[in-house]
């Protein structure tokens, strides 16, 4: 029998002594796909390298950090709650980062500093773009451009800096509403919406983001899902949450005829410029990968 393209067999992964390392810092960790993403990467070009789960409770991050630069790591994804500390403790830092203030990408240069880059917003953008949704064409005339985000951390601000950029008004929606106004309040245009209105205002927005931990299998709140019945007929719901693959909140908005986009393609576009960064390759995000990583998902 013929192998498919997404099915075609990967050579043995070769690691030797001098593999290069890299992996992904965050508490918890376990949920990541990124291990299996970018090993399957390292397989499929036949590179010389690895890449790890690295859990690292908050208050030992920087020894983390510190730690995996001594050990000649080339650099670390950073997840859930580390990416506003990995933006302080970057030497160097990317035009992306900077506007976040957070970081997702540590690359450790041979001259010892460390490098600092957001990469979340734009693959976020690029997941809807490759779900076929068109930024601002969502918008239509009862929302026009406005988008909601549930979340005022790290990925919150990658996200709404991509979103302006691409045309879109941002509203930021937050349970600690501090937060949401330092947020808002660093980032030109932003506004906010007090996290007890928001499901009551939904049908002024054309899409709907979370961009938290909420609904995330080993999270604080796996079971998160709101109201969605007063969304508008076209509101596009989309959660950066990967696992599960379909979240609660993805699940209830799908029951209301509602078009949804998870997580897994922010996760692959993401990922691209960390992995050419650390292993020398600029991997492809092509529906071999999606098949590799979603299989995982039923295993």
């Amino acid at each position: 029998m013929t192998s498919s393209p997404d099915t075609q067999p990967l050579p043995v992964q070769r690691i030797t002594g001098k593999a290069r390392l890299a992996g992904v810092l965050g508490w918890p960790v376990g949920h990541s796909r990124s291990p299996l993403l970018h090993n399957y990467w390292l397989r499929r070009y036949g590179v010389d390298g690895a890449y790890v789960p690295l859990p690292a409770r908050p208050e030992a991050f920087e020894v983390a950090v510190r730690g995996l630069q001594a050990a000649g790591f080339r650099g670390a994804n950073v997840t859930v709650p580390h990416k506003e500390a990995a933006f302080r403790l970057a030497d160097v830092l990317d035009e992306s980062a900077r506007a976040t203030g957070s970081v997702n990408t540590l690359i450790f240069q041979d001259d010892g500093m460390i490098r600092g880059l957001s990469t979340d917003g734009d693959g976020f953008v690029a997941s809807l773009r490759a779900a076929g949704v068109d930024l601002p064409a969502v918008s239509h005339a009862s929302t026009g451009r406005r988008v909601l985000l549930l979340g005022a951390g790290g990925a919150a601000r990658s996200v709404a800096v991509s979103l302006a950029a691409a045309g879109m008004e941002v509203c930021i929606t937050n349970r600690t509403r501090a937060r949401a106004d330092e947020l808002a309040a660093s980032l030109p245009g932003l506004s906010v919406c007090p996290w007890e209105e928001w499901e009551d205002r939904l049908g002024d927005y054309a899409l709907l983001v979370n961009t938290t931990s909420l609904g995330m299998e080993g999270g604080p709140e796996p079971g998160f899902c709101p109201a969605l019945e007063r969304a508008s007929a076209g509101l596009v719901v989309a959660d950066i949450v990967y696992v599960p693959r379909v979240t609660p909140l993805m699940a209830e908005a799908q029951r209301r005829g509602l078009r949804t986009v998870g997580g897994l393609g922010m996760l692959l576009h993401q990922a691209r410029l960390g992995f050419h960064a650390w292993f020398g390759v600029e991997p492809q995000v092509d529906a071999q990968t999606e098949a590799y990583v979603l299989a995982s998902f039923s295993s």
